[in-house]
């Protein structure tokens, strides 16, 4: 297995935890049955939003193609709202890891940074 690979693979298990964080917190801001409402409707409505708006050939087609730094923030603005669900739900140990996480990811995927930002 190569870096890139390995990179994807950390980038996947990011994602998934941010989807998760979102999730947690929905449902633990929810009452009743209602918490089953954002519990599932912020992850879905996140990733919706997340494989949407995308900068053509960032692998694969984009179903609406957007400028390469309208991108980056975007999934700035992904994973800082996860980060920010987990200090809410008062996990601040696993919010700081999960940050430091995140920036080791784009650290190590400054190619595709530049990319974008040139893109």
């Amino acid at each position: 297995m190569n870096f890139h690979s390995f990179n994807l693979g950390f980038r996947f298990l990011l994602e998934i935890t941010a989807l998760i964080s979102f999730g947690v917190w929905g449902w633990q801001k929810g009452e009743n049955w209602a918490r089953f409402v954002p519990a599932l409707g912020i992850p879905v409505l996140a990733a919706a939003v997340w494989a949407t708006f995308r900068v053509p050939n960032d692998p694969g087609p984009a179903p609406v193609a957007i400028p390469g730094v309208l991108r980056l923030l975007l999934e700035l603005a992904f994973f800082a709202l996860a980060v920010w669900a987990l200090h809410d739900l008062k996990f601040t140990l696993q919010a700081w890891i999960l940050g430091a996480l995140i920036c080791l990811h784009y650290v190590l995927s400054y190619e595709r940074v530049l990319w974008m930002i040139k893109r």
